[in-house]
């Protein structure tokens, strides 16, 4: 099954509720051909060994792709390794008028991320690059722009685009993995806007977020007031899930993971360092569950034997057993330590049983599932 262009289109309308030109917006995997698969029986042939093949597909990717001339274009598994698919992109996007800045992924793994807007719509205010740092070599791209006439004429005349590609789950542990790269792009665009002293200004979160509506990263974005444009185009809720496929990952699996986000700055939200342990204790949860663990058969789980409390130190065992911490892509002791705080609220060094009950198992938002 081929990959679908998620796309969106923003109106911006004036007070009297006029409707000004629109802005569109295009997300797309473009599938690198250093792992586009030819032969499934030899997964060792790759399409980048066939300089036809990938450059046939590449250029009927940009003729779609300025077919639909959105003003946003947001593009992953862009082959940044290849000088001469680079210039094929470079040439065209900027013949259409477009201004674009490409971001390789760390330790040189050849692929990554290309963004581009229409010089027509937006001026470029600054452009900033995140590196992740961790296992998956993972990056992703903030570009803060101005609108221009006529769209000029918005109340909110300046966005922020971020773009990224984030881990592919391979098995649960790096599930925490992926909401950790989302809480640091939250905290860079947090940061970003504060060290230019910014009002809060409009967001717009492109990519492959390797999840679907069911998974943590998707409840956590939605506790900070981001809504997928797709759920809002289609009036979809989170009953809806199964109606929207993207593509066929590369296990053969049918699932929707390509998403828009749009973020209202009006919109009151959660403070983002409190949406980020109310997931973590969500995650915290479904792996509770996951072993088939029963409301008190879970905070026995979490307490040392004969003990009435949990205790920090069972309470980091427990952590340790369900493997969000003890290695390097794990929670910090930083992190473990704010999430015990948190847990504690009387502050009496020790977790009972209600306060298990209010802050892990019966928080609002915690009941989240993986897939």
């Amino acid at each position: 099954m081929g990959r679908t262009i998620s796309k969106t289109q923003v109106y911006a309308m004036q007070e009297n509720q006029q409707q000004l030109p629109c802005i569109s917006c295009t997300t797309f995997n473009i599938l690198a051909p250093i792992y586009k698969r030819l032969n499934h029986e030899d997964e060792s042939c790759r399409e980048s060994e066939y300089r036809g093949c990938w450059l046939a597909r590449n250029n009927r990717i940009l003729d779609w792709l300025l077919f639909e001339k959105s003003s946003i274009i947001c593009l992953q598994e862009f082959w940044v390794g290849n000088e001469e698919l680079v210039n094929l992109y470079e040439k065209r996007l900027g013949d259409a008028g477009y201004v674009h800045f490409k971001l390789g992924r760390t330790n040189n793994r050849g692929d990554g991320l290309l963004i581009a807007v229409k010089k027509e719509y937006f001026k470029v205010i600054n452009y900033k690059e995140l590196h992740f740092n961790d296992c998956g070599d993972r990056v992703a791209q903030l570009l803060h722009v101005e609108l221009t006439s006529p769209l000029s004429q918005c109340q909110n005349n300046e966005i922020l685009i971020v773009n990224t590609h984030l881990l592919f789950p391979h098995d649960s542990s790096l599930c925490l993995v992926r909401l950790h790269q989302v809480y640091k792009i939250l905290q860079y665009v947090e940061s970003y806007q504060n060290e230019c002293q910014l009002k809060p200004l409009p967001i717009i979160l492109c990519g492959d977020w390797n999840g679907s509506k069911r998974g943590h990263v998707y409840m956590f974005l939605r506790s900070q007031g981001f809504v997928s444009s797709y759920d809002t185009a289609h009036h979809y809720t989170d009953a809806d899930a199964h109606k929207w496929i993207s593509h066929r990952n590369h296990l053969g699996n049918t699932c929707a993971v390509d998403f828009i986000w749009l973020l209202n700055p009006d919109k009151c939200r959660k403070l983002l360092k409190s949406s980020w342990s109310e997931a973590v204790f969500g995650m915290f949860k479904y792996l509770l569950q996951r072993t088939s663990l029963t409301e008190s058969a879970a905070f026995d789980f979490l307490k040392d034997e004969n003990e009435d409390c949990i205790a920090y130190s069972s309470f980091s065992k427990a952590l340790q057993k369900l493997n969000l911490i003890g290695h390097c892509y794990g929670l910090s002791d930083e992190e473990t330590k704010d999430l015990w705080f948190q847990a504690d609220i009387d502050g009496n060094g020790v977790i009972d049983y209600k306060e298990f009950l209010y802050r892990i198992w019966n928080q609002t938002g915690s009941d989240y599932r993986k897939r």
